[in-house]
């Protein structure tokens, strides 16, 4: 069996890409090969997440000789979860396979899971071995933030990456959820699900840099926990209960000390005190800030991501 040009594909492989040029091509055509051999009936969608670079013309070159392909480049950058979201709503396939466009998620890997999936798995994981092609510290970051996570949802999320399976009636399932505030790893662990984990070793990326920021690592951190775990809000009435019995302790004892004649001037304690309460309060209110600010994104109901362009391989045109 080869590439699906017509009617539904046995399995489509959704790729988010921002500003991957580079690399891209290559990664497309490693794809294209393994899914050829792998003699299934297949697409590939990929998702241009508003790049700056010639991402979207690389695209419009390999569709040309690739009629299994279809595109779609999207308005603005919208975030990586909502380019996924976008491909997995154009999916076809029985299965869908999601990976990143830069060759860290070997395409080598896809055999294996078509076979776990077969042989009865809703869900195959792609988990990864190491972190070590991100250096050490990237490493530590990664572990304590699923520790964390692990903590506050619930869900062990270590070594999880977006190379995943995904049946169709567990897509259904994900494109069934109605929240704006995306994160694809932990929505996939909450759905359930009959899951086979398969571990992976991370090359090194074969071109061009890791198009995430410290500041949105940061953003994908508090959306994660925030849309996990309630336990923040629940650390912020803790938090009011020890300090007020703190404060209950102070005023036992200033009221002791004025009693008995031995008050001072309590200069450096009302201080402190102030310093005390003051950093609650603004932790508290980041904290519930953080909360509202979701509510608030949910509530204006705006779409999670527009479609700016989109191309067909069968077509050969974009539209």
């Amino acid at each position: 069996m080869t590439n699906a040009t017509s009617g539904e594909p046995e399995i489509s492989v959704v790729v988010p890409v921002h500003c991957e040029a580079e690399v891209l091509p290559a990664a497309l055509q490693s794809i294209t090969d393994v899914l050829r051999d792998a003699a299934v009936t297949y697409e590939i969608v990929v998702v241009d997440d508003g790049s700056s670079d010639g991402t979207w013309q690389a695209i419009g070159d390999f569709a040309g000789r690739a009629p299994a392909l279809r595109a779609i480049r999207l308005s603005r950058r919208f975030g990586k979860e909502a380019a996924l979201r976008a491909g997995l709503e154009t999916a076809r396939g029985r299965a869908a396979i999601t990976m990143d466009g830069d060759l860290q998620h070997p395409p080598e890997m896809i055999p294996a899971m078509i076979s776990a999936w077969r042989d009865g798995a809703d869900i195959v994981e792609a988990v990864k071995e190491d972190r070590s092609s991100g250096g050490a510290v990237d490493s530590w970051r990664a572990r304590l933030f699923y520790a964390l996570l692990r903590r506050l949802s619930g869900h062990d999320l270590d070594g999880a990456s977006d190379f995943k399976l995904l049946d169709a009636r567990v897509l259904r399932a994900y494109l069934s959820l109605g929240e704006r505030n995306i994160f694809f790893r932990g929505m996939i662990a909450w759905l359930g699900f009959n899951s086979v984990r398969l571990p992976f070793s991370v090359p090194p990326r074969a071109a061009g840099q890791s198009s995430w920021t410290f500041v949105g690592l940061v953003r994908l951190a508090v959306t994660a926990v925030t849309s996990f775990s309630s336990v923040p809000l629940q650390f912020v009435t803790v938090l009011g209960v020890c300090l007020l019995t703190f404060s209950f302790a102070m005023g036992v004892q200033t009221l002791y000390r004025k009693l008995s004649g031995s008050a001072l001037d309590g200069f450096t304690t009302v201080i402190l005190l102030l310093l005390i309460i003051g950093s609650t309060l603004m932790v508290a209110l980041g904290i519930i800030g953080e909360y509202i600010a979701r509510i608030y994104e949910e509530v204006k109901g705006r779409p999670r991501y527009l479609i700016g362009e989109t191309i067909d391989g069968n077509d050969r045109e974009p539209t």
